[in-house]
């Protein structure tokens, strides 16, 4: 009857309320169904994977055998110092892809379809962001198993190295905010990917990856020492290495809190308005 004058139909006001305030176990319920839905895709298009497999060899392969020995003066010493850093850095770029995939799903209309059904409004979010987990366990899987294989041994204890490596995910899901955010702001995949790399480039290459802050001029300096990504490189070389961590772990969780406290909500509030 509705229909035919026009009136819109009711809703449940409990099925509203529910949605608008989720309670905690049903939102995770949600978000890691559609977590799955993340890795299925996922294994659907394994040359997704091509920026977290082959980038991390191509650049150690590269800087490691052509500026190994003007560096470091030589190749097995540069492996050491440079691999817990082209971690980092990739498992920084790999953040971006989440934002595209984000974005191209938006345009295609898949998160109107979220919309229709009785999930709270920030699972498709918190799921695609939890998704993104086998991502980053496979580019330090990969990165460390390209690096054994051309000679890198972390010299720490088991649980120190396994330390690193959760860290460097923890990381990158905090991080996986920022692009998050850019996607709902920007119109096509491709600004979301231009934008995020303008964004991360910058932090790698002016960050120790490749070189120790202490060869870089005074002003350049300044920058390195606040850079996230120096204080998450210097605290996976010390957790593999063996050598001194200093407050690098606690910064690096001061960073993971400011990712998390500033753009998952912005990114929330954003997906609210585009859709």
């Amino acid at each position: 009857m509705s229909t035919l004058t026009g009136t819109p139909p009711r809703t449940n006001p409990r099925l509203s309320r529910a949605v608008a305030n989720p309670r905690p176990l049903r939102l995770l319920r949600h978000s890691s169904a559609l977590a799955q839905r993340s890795l299925i895709k996922t294994w659907r298009t394994p040359e997704a994977l091509i920026d977290v497999t082959l980038q991390p060899m191509l650049f150690l392969v590269i800087f490691v055998y052509v500026f190994g020995g003007a560096v470091a003066g030589s190749t097995h010493d540069y492996l050491q110092f440079l691999l817990p850093g082209i971690l980092a850095q990739t498992i920084a770029t790999g953040c971006i892809a989440i934002g595209v995939n984000l974005n191209a799903d938006i345009a295609k209309g898949i998160f109107d379809r979220f919309r229709s059904l009785p999930v709270p409004r920030s699972a498709p979010l918190l799921g695609a962001v939890l998704g993104d987990v086998v991502r980053y366990v496979i580019v330090t899987v990969s990165t460390l198993g390209i690096g054994y294989l051309m000679g890198f041994r972390i010299e720490s204890d088991p649980l120190r190295a396994v330390a690193g490596c959760l860290l460097a995910v923890l990381f990158a899901l905090c991080l996986s905010w920022l692009p998050v955010y850019v996607s709902m702001k920007v119109r096509t995949p491709g600004a979301v990917q231009g934008l995020m790399f303008a964004l991360i480039m910058p932090l790698s290459f002016g960050s120790n990856v490749f070189v120790a802050a202490g060869t870089l001029p005074g002003w350049m300096q300044a920058v390195v020492t606040v850079n996230p990504l120096t204080h998450l490189v210097t605290a996976m070389r010390g957790l593999f290495l063996g050598t001194p961590v200093g407050a690098h772990v606690w910064w690096t969780l001061l960073w993971c809190a400011g990712f998390v406290a500033v753009f998952m909500p912005l990114a929330l509030r954003a997906y609210r308005r585009k859709v």
